[in-house]
């Protein structure tokens, strides 16, 4: 018989084990040619006991996330209210070695908020026993607090070498004979296939779909409130996505008419988690009731109307859901780069040509983002380095590069490429630190949007602090390139925003109320202006007159401040605690209204400033349009048909969600506080590494 250990030397065949090589024609020898050096970890999450309570109400909403060597490769779903959860889910893992442990981390779901740790352990797989189920019990720590108990987790765990997908090979006397040429040519083969299939993973696509989901209304819903009735709103959560929809008031038969996407991974589709809840100020909503939808039972490329029963409440929620085709999202390395691809770069521009206007209306262009390397980062760490990683987002869309460890001038050259929705979308690119058991640290962060964008054109972006207002330090090096359709961008143009739904809740903030009154008086300042020119057309004693105009938008201002401080003494019977959440929610209500009215303003004057080219270029031609069509076509022919499809709408489109073309238009403008964030700021040469480098060689 032929020495294994020479045959394996022979070639330097990486890792085929347990091959069965026919050495006599009649018997077979168990060759074990190498370690596996790939093992499938089983896991099931059984349950935990004697959680931390991390909510008010004595509860928490936990959930578990494994990693391994810095990855998340699992996350359990949530278990509502329970200190003493059950999740009984299966997980296989695929783990390239022992050295790693696993790490199990338990959080508690806060929606909107940054979730609460409640506590950490690890599993080391060095120490599991091969091919035996092992019952393993993890008592929760937290390394800030160690002394603090924090409860157990409960696993079963299965660890099995993986020994791939190739299939046993046979050999005959012969080829015995000439190992070193047979095996050596298996290894040739199993390596051409190994870089066949990389090359394939080079450029990976993110996810398989995408779930459109239209919240049309509640019907019956239970009432939580002491006047009988409710403030509800719905959350939905699809793995790690979150959507939350507006609050509205004093009903029991909302009628919410919200479009959102989430992107479906998995194949199979998944399961949407739907709950119901009454708003109350100064204390923790109410929960009125939640229901599920699985995705694995709808068919695809179809729109389904649902009428879910909320379990553990009362009342019905209406909801229109569709699953589409994966949108053109990926990830590849800086040497797999679509454009460059002549193939690919003509198929993009044919999609996106004048000719395809009417095909796929909401398929507008095409982005490719080259994140290639960052400079002068600060420093996050106690070492003076830090792990930065890069995350890429437009709209709803949230791409990750790869984190780069103790290093404040990291190269990450990955290319991102996306599907563009709304032509007027800011693409957002932000840098963070990892650690290991705490949440992200903020570096700095850019926002471009897609119409200032120089196709193929290398620049180094200053990065920004979080409100995008200052510079902070280092710079991001990217490429952007930008393809799109112009009539499909102008026609969405015209049509709802779409929302984000991974954004921070307003704050009461004094300087934030202080700029927005500012920003709505100096709106008032310019209507004030305006009507004192055209009074000055008619009357030329117009000073006193402006005068006393702004004397009386004074008193009109006074007038609300007294009419306050009523509302103030009628709730003087309320709690103290409840009392001061009303005045705070109060103070935020008028803080998001001054920003509304004064950015109204500001977008009205931006679009006469050709702050935005393209939309101004797209008013002028509208009104060009306009103007033609009342010179052939009588007014009251206009306004008729008009009035007919207001009239009709609904019942030609029974939930078709209601819109105003020239509010969608401006949303479009940015405003002045935009402007300023979207500002490119120059960088400093000096700061540059490589500069610094240059000039001490010299």
């Amino acid at each position: 018989m032929l020495d294994s250990c020479k045959l394996k030397s022979a070639c330097n065949l990486p890792f085929i084990c347990n091959k069965k090589i026919n050495t006599a024609g009649t018997s077979n020898a168990e060759v074990p040619l190498a370690d596996p050096g790939m093992y499938q970890l089983d896991i099931t999450l059984r349950r935990g006991q004697s959680l931390a309570a991390r909510d008010r109400g004595g509860t928490s909403d936990p959930y578990v996330k494994f990693k391994i060597g810095r990855k998340e490769v699992f996350r359990s779903k949530i278990i509502h209210k329970n200190l003493n959860p059950v999740w009984e889910e299966k997980a296989c893992i695929l783990v390239d070695h022992l050295r790693e442990p696993l790490y199990i981390k338990v959080f508690d779901y806060d929606f909107g908020l940054q979730d609460d740790f409640m506590g950490s352990a690890f599993l080391d797989l060095a120490q599991l026993e091969l091919n035996r189920p092992t019952e393993v019990t993890l008592t929760l720590k937290d390394p800030h607090y160690p002394d603090h108990d924090l409860g157990i987790i409960l696993l079963s765990v299965i660890l099995t070498p993986k020994e791939g997908e190739s299939r046993d090979v046979e050999l005959s006397e012969n080829e015995v004979v000439g190992s070193y040429f047979s095996v050596k040519s298996l290894f040739w083969r199993f390596q051409t296939q190994s870089v066949r299939l990389s090359d394939q993973h080079r450029k990976s696509h993110l996810w398989r779909g995408i779930v459109s989901i239209t919240l049309i209304e509640g019907r019956d819903l239970k009432a939580m409130d002491s006047n009988g009735l409710s403030d509800p709103y719905v959350k939905f959560r699809l793995g790690h996505q979150k959507y939350k929809s507006k609050i509205m008031p004093k009903t029991l038969n909302p009628q919410w008419r919200e479009q959102f996407d989430f992107h479906l991974y998995e194949e199979r589709g998944g399961i949407i988690d739907i709950t119901a809840w009454d708003k109350d100020a100064g204390k923790r909503d109410d929960f009125i009731g939640r229901c599920q939808v699985d995705l694995s039972a709808l068919s695809r490329e179809q729109t389904h109307k649902l009428e879910l029963q909320l379990e553990e409440g009362e009342g019905h929620l209406v909801l229109l859901v569709t699953l589409t085709a994966s949108a053109t999202v990926s990830i590849s390395d800086l040497s797999i780069n679509s454009l460059e691809d002549q193939k690919e770069r003509e198929e993009i521009l044919k999609r996106y040509s004048p000719l395809r206007i009417f095909h796929n209306l909401k398929d507008v262009g095409f982005l490719q983002v080259k994140v290639i390397r960052a400079e002068g980062l600060m420093a996050a760490d106690v070492t003076g380095k830090s792990d930065p990683f890069c995350v890429v987002e437009l709209n709803n869309d949230r791409l990750l590069t790869h984190t780069v460890y103790k290093n404040l001038n990291p190269e990450w050259n990955k290319v991102f490429t996306f599907n563009i929705k709304d032509i007027h979308s800011v693409l957002e690119v932000t840098v963070y630190d990892e650690d290991r058991d705490r949440s992200a640290d903020f570096l700095g962060k850019v926002a471009i949007p897609l119409l200032s964008i120089q196709n193929g054109e290398q620049k180094a972006y200053v990065l920004k602090n979080k409100q995008l207002t200052g510079p902070t330090k280092g710079v991001i090096y990217l490429e952007i390139d930008v393809i799109f359709n112009a009539v499909k961008a102008s026609l969405r143009t015209l049509i709802p925003k779409e929302q984000k739904y991974i954004e921070e809740e307003n704050r009461l903030s004094k300087q934030l109320l202080l700029r927005n009154f500012i920003r709505t008086k100096r709106c008032v300042m310019v209507l004030v202006n305006a009507a004192y020119y055209v009074n000055s057309c008619f009357d030329w004693d117009s000073p006193p007159r402006s005068l006393a105009a702004f004397v009386v938008v004074e008193d009109m201002l006074e007038d609300e401040e007294e009419e306050d401080d009523k509302d103030d003494k009628d709730s003087e019977k309320k709690g103290f605690i409840n009392k001061i959440y009303a005045i705070q929610e109060v103070c935020v209500s008028v803080q998001n209204i001054l920003d509304e009215v004064a950015s109204f303003g500001e977008r009205i004057k931006n679009t006469f400033n050709w702050t935005v080219p393209f939309l101004s270029w797209l008013a002028i031609v509208a009104l060009c349009v306009f103007t033609v069509i009342l010179y052939c076509i009588p007014l009251r022919y206009i306004v008729l048909v008009w009035g007919i499809n207001k009239f009709t709408k609904k019942l030609r489109s029974p939930y078709a969600i209601d819109n105003n073309e020239l509010l969608d238009f401006l949303s479009r403008v940015p405003s002045d506080v935009q402007v300023v964030q979207y500002q490119e700021l120059k960088p400093d040469p000096s700061h540059s590494p490589y500069k610094r480098k240059k000039n001490n060689l010299g």
